[in-house]
């Protein structure tokens, strides 16, 4: 049995948060995780669903087995010797509802990045934490209890792996060339693929884009790992460089709002684009209202009276406006007294 290896832990304090677990050795390859074929658009696989549809019993043990043929042997208690520290004894797994929210609170538009995202009921045993690969992205769970904000930190950040292996692959050495002078990180010496952790240029993207284009559970922390160099946004010109890596069909067209914040009537407009219902949602990622489109000189509108599917008027808070189906970046919306 040949499984994939892991090529590189990831970040963002989940070990020093709970999940207490050792070190493994990572072997030289680039990408975290060998992914294989993504499937379309991005897909979000729960805890029960992984372990229903995509891990079996071999061997008097459970093994994760991917669409791609990777197959990951999963550490099913806390008492594992190789578990060091068992926390409150329980694996605790990401959140399916938590992961949509952070998904839907993303800036930077995914048409062209397809990701499958599992939720593992189990961490790996040869690779426990959270880790991307073209593609994909696995979240481990923790042996605590992972608040909100965690979970929306490790995803993002990962989700900024998923990017680079798409839009900023390691062969184009001109891109490549152009973020390393951009973020001054030029001595290929200290910043390499197997430099420490928070030297790596690909841990450093995948902050960037975290700091970026996360929202504000996302970047909860108001830090990024590396605190040797300049918070993302100080550094003059990068966000437009991420955004420049995007095909530029899919950044034409974004939903605008106003008033915003507002307490009353909103009317949202998006120039271009096909005539989409436009959704509302939560923090949790719940469905707060579906608006229909109207026709404009240009694009399309939509205009929402400020109550929910059941005609019971929404309180104050934050929302996300993302048109059905579409991988634009949601838009954020407030709602005040």
């Amino acid at each position: 049995m040949e499984t994939l290896p892991l090529l590189r832990r990831t970040l963002l304090g989940l070990l020093g948060a709970g999940l207490g677990l050792a070190v493994m050795a990572a072997a030289g390859r680039s990408d975290e995780v060998a992914a294989g074929t993504a499937a379309s658009g991005i897909v979000i696989h729960g805890p029960d669903e992984t372990l229903r549809d995509f891990c079996r019993q071999e061997d008097g043990g459970l093994w994760l087995e991917l669409p791609s043929g990777a197959r990951f042997e999963l550490i099913t208690s806390t008492s594992d010797p190789l578990i060091t520290n068992s926390g409150d004894g329980s694996f605790h797994p990401f959140e399916t509802s938590v992961v949509r929210a952070a998904l839907g609170q993303v800036r930077f538009p995914l048409a062209s990045v397809p990701v499958e995202v599992f939720l593992l009921p189990y961490p790996r045993r040869l690779g426990f934490p959270s880790a991307a690969g073209p593609g994909l992205v696995l979240l481990s769970p923790g042996v605590g209890a992972l608040s909100a904000e965690q979970q929306h930190a490790q995803f993002v950040h990962e989700l900024g792996h998923v990017v680079q292996y798409a839009l900023m692959p390691d062969p184009d050495a001109g891109v490549w060339t152009r973020y390393r002078d951009l973020r001054g990180i030029n001595d290929c010496e200290r910043f390499r693929a197997d430099a420490i952790h928070a030297d790596r240029p690909h841990e450093i993207f995948a902050e960037d884009f975290r700091a970026l284009f996360g929202g504000p559970l996302a970047n909860y922390s108001g830090t990024i790992e590396n605190a040797t160099l300049l918070m993302p946004q100080a550094v003059e010109g990068l966000e437009a460089f991420v955004l420049g890596l995007a095909p530029a069909n899919t950044v034409a067209s974004h939903i605008e709002a106003w008033p915003n914040p507002s307490r009353g009537t909103l009317s949202l407009r998006r120039g271009g684009g096909l005539a989409e219902v436009l959704d509302l949602f939560d923090l949790s990622g719940r469905r707060v209202a579906s608006l229909e489109p109207n026709v404009t000189p240009g694009g399309w509108s939509w205009s929402w009276d400020g109550r929910d599917a059941r005609g019971h008027e929404v309180g104050p808070g934050v929302l996300f406006a993302r048109v059905s189906g579409d991988r634009e970046p949601a838009l954020r919306i407030v709602r005040t007294k």
